[in-house]
């Protein structure tokens, strides 16, 4: 792999993580109470959080794959 090819999926990455946890953040007060994260705390809420990032990830590699 070339540094670039790297450097676009870090970024995709990165891009991925603060796409989905604002949109898990601006959506966590309509969440069931379940849903929703408590500070320092592995629950329900992390695991909603990370399929908000992983969805996000997945809209950008399609997007990109679009092009």
């Amino acid at each position: 792999m070339s540094k670039a090819s790297v450097l676009i999926n870090f970024l995709q990455a990165l891009l991925a993580i603060v796409l989905g946890n604002v949109a898990y953040f601006l959506l966590m007060p309509s969440l069931p109470a379940v849903a929703q994260h408590h500070r320092f705390h592995v629950d329900l809420g992390t695991v909603v959080d990370f399929w908000f990032c992983l969805v996000a990830y997945g809209l950008i590699r399609t997007a990109r794959k679009w092009k």
